[in-house]
């Protein structure tokens, strides 16, 4: 005669799965607690810092030991392991300023009814990968996506120059000749490098009907978790429409794209 085993009932299935949930989370306050301290940690400390019986931490430390998600130190310290660095590494290379921005520039386009535009740099040019507008802007779109324009010409292309060193400006004003696009386009290096220093100082840059007459733009910059200039967010829209207040939105907009890769703003208190 065969007995059937009993089987779990749903609550003893959903008390595993408590108890499963409960170690993750113990898991994820050990790997905060080192995170915050520069050295390695003693057993002692991190227990007290997650609230954990030093037992408790000390079986869960060893399993993190294991997995190489820790490293365990002279003393019977602890930091974070190398294992952690690998997988950084592998989320930071499938990270996309592209798809970082996608929503954030709808949701700016749909705040202010004008075009937004994301540029990264190449070379000398800025180049436009994506850009959220509609019909109803009454503005033509000249540059399509995969267009490019110079840097001195476009607000973007004024953040790029701004992070860079006065020798390397002045190699671009060499190599480019500063060549204009209309009548209030920036052709003298020094007229460059004054709009530059207002760039870097106020963080924001503007063109102002540079590169088309009748349109002007706001741009903010992207940064990366390293706080590197990735990538520039901008505003375009026809000259008489462009409103001051926009550009607090498009700053917070970058910002909330630049957090997206990583990237931590630094606290203004």
């Amino acid at each position: 005669m065969t007995i059937a085993k009993p089987s779990k009932t749903p609550k003893a299935i959903g008390e595993v799965g408590k108890t499963a949930i409960q170690v993750v989370e113990r898991m994820m306050n050990l790997l905060d607690a080192l995170a915050e301290q520069e050295e390695a940690s003693p057993l002692k400390v991190l227990a007290e810092q997650t609230g954990l019986h030093s037992s408790t931490a000390h079986r869960i430390l060893n399993d993190l030991v294991a997995c190489r998600l820790v490293e365990r130190g002279d003393g019977g310290t602890y930091r974070l392991g190398l294992k952690l660095l690998e997988l950084g590494n592998l989320v930071k290379a499938r990270l996309s300023v592209r798809e970082a921005a996608q929503m954030p520039m709808r949701n700016l386009h749909k705040l202010t009814g004008e075009t937004v535009n994301l540029s990264l740099r190449q070379g000398d040019e800025i180049i436009y990968v994506d850009r959220a507008y509609s019909e109803r802007s009454g503005m033509q779109v000249v540059r399509a996506i995969g267009g490019r324009a110079p840097l001195h010409l476009t607000s973007v292309g004024k953040l790029f120059l701004a992070s860079d060193e006065a020798p390397q400006v002045r190699a671009y004003a060499t190599r480019t000749g500063l060549t204009g696009h209309t009548r209030n386009s920036i052709t003298e290096v020094n007229a460059l490098e004054m709009e530059l220093g207002k760039a870097k100082k106020l963080g924001h840059a503007r063109d102002d009907e540079e590169l088309e007459l009748g349109v002007s733009c706001l741009a903010a910059g992207i940064f990366d978790d390293s706080g590197k200039l990735v990538a520039g967010l901008s505003l375009s829209a026809p000259t008489d429409r462009m409103q001051v207040d926009w550009l607090k939105a498009l700053q917070e907009t970058a910002v909330q794209i630049s957090r997206g890769l990583g990237f931590k703003p630094k606290s203004t208190s």
